[in-house]
């Protein structure tokens, strides 16, 4: 294995908090909120970076024009779909009554506000719909189970994050009968007509899981300004640095790397769990996790997506969340266990068994901390002459045999990284 430092676009934006400001002044939100009104504010639980800065952000620029803001955990079905549950991935992240300065209203309760033309009811949180006017906050990104002009952000923030678990089911038991897109287009016209929707917030993250972007959007903008800021992320996204890999190796999957634990859109399977297809970007053979990242609490949904783990990362799983999760989803596939070895060497070992007439040492086999930091990772030998092709990359070292630990396990790439920076 040869380790390598991907160069990616680092636009940022260096002062959150202060671009925050500047974009929610920008809307004049005094004008249609009159001093005392409430205002519900947005929480997800995608791992959006600085998300306790964002949201102390906002909260600090309606108090300024004398609004009452209040927090609302706006997840689906996340946190195992309990208030509990939903106020712990907050805790988690630096949102708190404490240091957020407002009440956290968290309930699992909608109510039906309306229904589509197609008949579909539209939910909307229950403390939200009391509200008097809400600000919708969320990460635009290309979506890990459709293709659209509208993917995640704030449409989806408005459909499922809004909509709890409740919504959640019922929309996507509607893709069934009904384009993702459909869906989108007509639960958000009812909810921006009748939920008082005032603001959205847009964030848009560069390669390396930072603030890149922060833009404030008038609901009347929210499509034809998602459309444009989806476009922006794609083009950000970060990406393996070959097109086709016989085995890649993920340290760590979780829902707050990605809504299918790993994300589609990097390692190509976004249409197909088992196998890329002429739209993906990327070919990947076979999958290995061999982890669960610490803020996934255990909901291992995406681990179905692999062909390979070790019993150590089933251990780590937790039944009820997962499951809640891939119902909730209608996604049962994503949380299915794939092959359980005891330890890495015999995951690798029979994983190669089954790329077909590639022999190991021909084998083009990637590791990665997860999908979200791709700039430093592991490629083996025959990946190199590729990956040189690849714009901004970096040789850091010469080729070296996989390191196994006396239980057949493999390092982390985030350790092996940081021993190399300390010499």
């Amino acid at each position: 294995m040869v380790p390598v430092r991907q160069q990616f676009d680092r636009t940022r934006v260096e002062n959150v908090a202060d671009e925050v400001e500047r974009q929610l002044q920008r809307l004049r939100l005094e004008e249609t909120i009159r001093p005392g009104e409430t205002v519900a504010v947005t929480v997800g639980s995608r791992g959006i970076a600085g998300i306790a800065t964002i949201t102390r952000a906002i909260v600090e620029h309606l108090k300024s024009i004398s609004a009452a803001p209040f927090l609302v955990p706006a997840m689906g079905s996340h946190g195992g779909g309990t208030v509990e549950g939903q106020l712990g991935v907050l805790r988690e992240y630096g949102v708190t009554e404490e240091s957020m300065g407002v009440p956290i209203r968290a309930s699992m309760e909608t109510v039906i506000v309306d229904r589509t033309a197609q008949g579909i009811p539209v939910h909307f949180d229950r403390h939200a719909s009391e509200a008097d006017h809400v600000l919708v906050a969320n990460r635009i990104k290309p979506h890990t189970g459709f293709v659209g002009e509208i993917e995640s952000g704030l449409h989806k923030m408005m459909l499922i994050g809004l909509g709890k678990q409740a919504g959640a089911v019922t929309y996507h038991r509607a893709i069934k009968d009904h384009t993702f897109p459909e869906i989108i287009s007509a639960v958000a016209d009812v909810v921006l007509k009748r939920c008082s929707v005032v603001a959205g917030l847009a964030i848009v993250e560069n390669a390396y899981d930072e603030t890149a972007l922060i833009e404030a959007v008038a609901p009347a903008e929210f499509l034809d300004r998602e459309k444009e800021l989806l476009l922006q992320a794609r083009r950000w996204l970060p990406r393996l640095p070959v097109a086709e890999v016989d085995l890649l190796i993920i340290d760590r999957i979780g829902k707050d790397i990605s809504g299918t634990g790993m994300d589609t859109n990097v390692v190509g399977r976004k249409r197909k769990d088992d196998a890329a297809t002429p739209q993906d970007d990327v070919s990947c053979k076979r999958i290995f996790a061999r982890g669960l990242s610490a803020g996934s609490h255990g909901n291992a949904t995406g681990i179905g997506l692999a062909e390979f783990t070790t019993r150590c990362v089933v251990g780590q799983i937790d039944e009820h969340s997962t499951r809640v999760n891939c119902i909730t989803s209608g996604h049962p596939r994503a949380g299915m266990i794939p092959l359980v070895f005891d330890s890495d060497r015999e995951v690798i070992d029979a994983a190669l068994q089954t790329i077909g007439m590639v022999e190991p040492h021909e084998a083009r086999v990637i590791q990665i901390t997860d999908t979200l930091h791709l700039a430093e990772l592991l490629i083996s030998e025959p990946c190199v002459e590729e990956a040189k092709r690849s714009d901004g990359l970096e040789i850091l070292g010469e080729a070296s045999p996989m390191q196994f630990d006396e239980q057949g396990n493999l390092p982390d790439v985030a350790s092996l990284f940081e021993q190399q920076k300390r010499g």
